[in-house]
Parts: structure tokens; sequence; C-alpha cells
């Protein structure tokens, strides 16, 4: 019984994620922001419709749960701008890992340790599944972003080689996504949607 009163602790702590705004604007509802739970699902099946795209082997069992799990830590850390300074980005980093520790820490200890392990994956981008993920992470945003005129990129006066990098993962891994991903791009910076380096 108590480590089933953990688990729904933690079930419970996660709908606080739905009241995490990003950047990112929700153009078919009146363009409001979107949420991270949103987005984590919406990512989620991204990556399961899309993963045919890649060369490699990809477990999109595990793809889909580091999706799942990725931005929990947001509940605590709140949500950072992809493209905000170098600074801000590692101090989001310390508060994502002291959050890391206190929401997964309400689950029973092998499941926090499993959760944890997936977690630092995905973040660490080594492996063919973290890369598959962050790529998919990367890649629905430029789609959003595209959908709207630029979006947060026009907002932020985001450059074209800040998408290329943040895109990088689908290069060798989804070339087809990859390709598509520099037309759009490119299509965004004659917009004026992202600025020309």
């Amino acid at each position: 019984m108590q480590a089933l009163n953990k688990q729904l602790d933690f079930i419970i702590e996660l709908d606080r994620l739905k009241g995490v705004y990003r950047q990112a604007l929700v153009k078919s509802d009146k363009n409001r922001f979107e949420n991270s739970a949103e987005h984590s699902w919406h990512i989620t099946l991204t990556a399961q419709i899309l993963h045919e795209y890649a060369v490699e082997n990809v477990d999109i069992s595990r793809v889909m749960s580091m999706l799942l799990i990725h931005d929990i830590v947001e509940i605590d850390a709140g949500d950072m701008f992809a493209f905000s300074d170098k600074a801000a980005l590692e101090e989001q980093r310390e508060k994502e890992m002291a959050a890391l520790t206190r929401i997964f820490g309400l689950l029973p200890q092998e499941q926090f340790q499993k959760y944890k392990a997936l977690w630092l994956e995905f973040e660490g981008a080594e492996t063919i599944d973290a890369r598959f993920a962050k790529a998919m992470d990367s890649v629905l945003p430029l789609l959003q972003n595209m959908r709207n005129e630029g979006g947060s990129w026009v907002k932020h006066n985001v450059k074209k080689s800040q998408v290329i990098k943040r895109n990088r993962y689908l290069e060798g891994l989804a070339p087809q996504l990859w390709l598509y991903v520099c037309q759009q791009i490119d299509f965004a910076v004659t917009q004026g949607w992202l600025l020309e380096d």
C-alpha cells in the first residue's frame, strides 16, 4: 500500500505540468500559449508517427517514455526558452536536477531510479533513442512556428543558425526529415521569420 500511495502522489503531482506554459503558440486555439503537458503528448505522437524515417534502429517505446517524462521537471523549474543565453540555460539545468530528485523521488525507489536514468539519458543525447527523442522535441516547435508565421522565432529574433543547431540530431539519424527541416528553415528566412546570420 505504501508503494501505491507514492505512485498516486506522483500521478497527482503531474497535473501541475498542465499549468506550465511555453513560448509556443497554439494557433488552433486563438494563439494561446501551449502548456508543457500538451507539448509532451504532442511530441510523443510525433515520434510515433515519424520514427519510420530514422535510418538507425530506434526503440520507439523507449523514445516515447523519454518524451512523456522529459518535461516533468518543469513543474518546479519552469519552462526555459530553447534559445535563451548560456548562463540562463546553465541555471535552468541546476533547477531541473533539483526538480528531478524531488518529483521523481515521490515514486518508490526502483521506479525513481528507472525514470531518473531515462531522463538523464534523454538529456545526455548520446544513445540513438535519446538523439531521436531530442530530434522530435526540436522538430515539433519548428513545425508549429512555420504554421504560425514564425511564432516565437519572430518574437525573440531567433537566427537561422540557432534553429539549424537545435535540429542537428536529425542530420545523420533521419536524413529525409533533416532535408525537410533545412528547406523549411530556408523558407522561414525568405519570409523574415528567422534572421540570416
